[in-house]
């Protein structure tokens, strides 16, 4: 009597419920006490985790008395679109994934998005340990509006690219959140008092959470001769939005500034102009007889 052996069912195809998981997790941004007590188990208990630098990684575990119980493997910047197809398949496989950087979540101006995207493309769960966030923290003790705000991330490094990026967001009404590096905040704060108006109220958060935590406010032009002597430190800043307008507090000088920062973002000379007499709620005349007159007394006193 022979037997036969049933060919093996094929392999059921790759579904949400039988996917792994990808959890984002927020690190301290400064004071290892800040770690949410999510954190400790996820370290243990995931199959891989991804770090942006596995020597801090090191020091956290270390600083929390937790043992990694999964791989450890590095996602940063110079990696993140080679690592990312192999992470998206062991998601893929089932795997859980937990995703640290070296401070705050995950994806805020840090590696993430794109491990992030092929989840979601795959169908793979996605969820997070929320944590804090540098972001947040100098939006709550800035002590400017934070009904509405927006975050911009880093500004370009060359000072023609940078303005023109400050120029875009000139006239917006929301509270601005920037992050910056210590050698370059006294040129973009500089920069941030010529575009935005020297009066415009900011905040320079350095060290957040740190022991020699700082919180500096007051108008940007200040701020800018305060960083011109030297800044040290992780900074976050804050800058008020543009006020409401107000047709009889905008002088000729202001009128000239506002059509010049519309025209270093791109658009023509007619359309900034109809744009600031629209935002001014004055005849565009007006504001076309402030630019010419401008224009002319920069001829003449050169």
């Amino acid at each position: 009597m022979t037997s036969e052996t049933s060919p093996a069912p094929s392999p059921a195809p790759s579904t949400a419920a039988s996917a792994g998981l990808l959890v984002l997790a927020g690190t301290p941004i400064g004071d290892v006490a800040d770690a949410p007590p999510r954190l400790a188990r996820e370290l243990e208990t995931a199959d891989i985790v991804a770090a942006e630098d596995t020597r801090r990684l090191r020091r956290l575990t270390q600083a929390l008395g937790v043992r990694v119980g999964g791989r450890v493997v590095s996602y940063f910047e110079g990696n993140e679109s080679a690592r990312t197809p192999e992470l998206a398949d062991a998601l893929a496989g089932g795997a859980r994934v937990l995703l640290v950087t070296d401070a705050g979540m995950p994806s805020v101006s840090d590696p993430g998005y794109r491990l992030v995207a092929a989840a979601v493309e795959r169908d793979v769960r996605v969820t997070a340990v929320p944590g804090p966030s540098a972001v947040l923290t100098a939006l709550a003790v800035s002590g400017l509006p934070v009904d509405r705000f927006c975050f911009e991330g880093f500004l370009p490094r060359k000072a023609g690219e940078r303005r023109a990026r400050l120029s875009e967001v000139a006239d917006e009404r929301r509270t601005l959140v920037y992050f910056e590096a210590p050698h370059r905040i006294d040129d973009t704060l500089a920069a941030m008092a010529d575009v935005f108006g020297a009066a415009r109220r900011a905040a320079v958060c350095r060290e957040l959470t740190k022991t020699y935590e700082e919180v500096k406010r007051g108008p940007l032009a200040e701020l800018a001769a305060w960083a011109a002597e030297g800044v040290r430190g992780e900074i976050t800043v804050v800058v008020e939005g543009a006020p409401e307008p107000d047709p009889a507090g905008l002088d000729a000088a202001e009128l000239v500034r506002r059509v010049r920062v519309r025209e270093e973002a791109g658009e023509r000379r007619k359309e900034a102009i109809a744009a600031v007499a629209a935002e001014a709620g004055l005849p565009k005349r007006e504001v076309f007889d402030a630019v010419v007159a401008a224009k002319n007394a920069e001829k003449n006193a050169g």
